[in-house]
This record gives structure tokens, sequence and C-alpha cells, in this order.
């Protein structure tokens, strides 16, 4: 797990002015937790951050105790890309947690080095698990995709010990769909029509 530094802020602090200071507000709160304004170093939230996304347990420190938190959202500057804002989501001891976790596409299909199409219909499916077996991705094995109609269902992604499907099990997470070649139509050399009163071409065949 992570540990990130945090402070107690006072809620009446204006945002910029922290940020000049290279620091980032952010709050946290939970289901029994009251929401709490906290600030911390933008250099350092930036490289946790970076690593945890918002599937790795963070742990809080430098409150009256630790606290086990996911970043539930993050803010960035639409121009920097720098945070400017994170609100992180406390965990319950003891309580399995319902998260939305990225699905990791590995190996390679045969499917589609015979040309075919691989069609990607989920990139992220819904588990409960315990807060300790969380992962940050779910890796999903296309190396069985060999033919036109194969398919991976979210039931077949390997899950921790712990987690439960939320996603509905029959859901495709992927499936071979083959290329559909339009034939190209034959173009044909129309003769033109004559004009109307006027008599058609002589065959330049005929003789004298």
């Amino acid at each position: 797990m992570l540990t990130l530094e945090v402070q107690v802020r006072d809620p009446k602090e204006i945002p910029a002015d922290l940020r000049m200071r290279g620091i980032v507000p952010a709050v946290v709160y939970g289901h029994k937790e009251p929401a709490q304004s906290i600030s911390v170093n933008a250099g350092i939230l930036e490289s946790v951050w970076r690593d945890a996304g918002e599937t790795t347990v963070i742990t809080l420190k430098g409150l009256k105790s630790d606290m086990e938190t996911l970043i539930h959202d993050a803010q960035v500057h639409p121009v920097t890309g720098k945070l400017i804002h994170v609100d992180f989501l406390a965990l319950e001891k003891g309580k399995k947690i319902q998260i939305s976790v990225p699905l990791e596409f590995v190996g390679e299909a045969s499917a589609e080095k015979a040309g075919h199409v691989l069609v990607k219909a989920l990139h992220e499916i819904e588990i409960e698990v315990a807060p300790a077996e969380l992962p940050h991705g779910l890796e999903v094995d296309i190396s069985s995709l060999v033919n036109v109609g194969d398919h991976i269902t979210a039931s077949q992604v390997k899950l921790p010990p712990s987690a439960t499907l939320i996603t509905d099990p029959e859901e495709f997470v992927l499936s071979v769909a083959g290329h559909i070649n339009e034939p190209v139509p034959e173009q044909k050399t129309e003769e033109a029509a004559p004009a109307e009163g006027e008599a058609p071409a002589a065959d330049t065949a005929a003789t004298e």
C-alpha cells in the first residue's frame, strides 16, 4: 500500500493561494467519516497519483489516526494537466468496496493475426472486493481467440479470491468479428445517347 502525508487545513483558506505555494487542496470523507478538509504537497501527490490511480489503497498519515483511502475524484487543470483538487474516500475496516477496475488485455490472438477484428466491448468491470486485495487492473488473456464468433465474457475474467463480480457475468468483454469486404462495382462505359432528331452515328466498321 502507498502512504501519503497530509495536513488538516482550514476550509476557509483560498485554494488559489495554496496552489501558488505548491499545495493541493483536498478533502477526505467516507460512509462513517465526516468530510474533512486537508492539504497535500503537490509534487508528492502527483507521484502517488501516477502510481495509484483510483484503484490502489493509499494510507493517509498526519490525521488523528492513519486512514486507508482511495482517490475517488481527481480534478486537473485543463491546460497544464496538474492536479488542482482531490477527493479521498475513506474505507471502512473489514468492509468490502464496490469499484470499477480497468481491464488489461494481454497475449496474442490468432484471430487477429488471421485478419479478423477484435471488438472490445468493455474496458473495465465492476467488482466488490476486500481493500487489501484491490487490483490496480485485471488481466484478460486474449490468446484463446481463434475464430470469428469467439468471445470472452465478464465471468471469464480472473478475480482476486475475495472479489465478487457485479457486472453481468454474460456480458461480452471481447469478441471476434470478420472483415466485411464489399465488392467493388464494375464500371461500365456507357455510349452517349444521340440528341433528339439526330440520327445515330454511322458504324465506323461499315463498308462503303
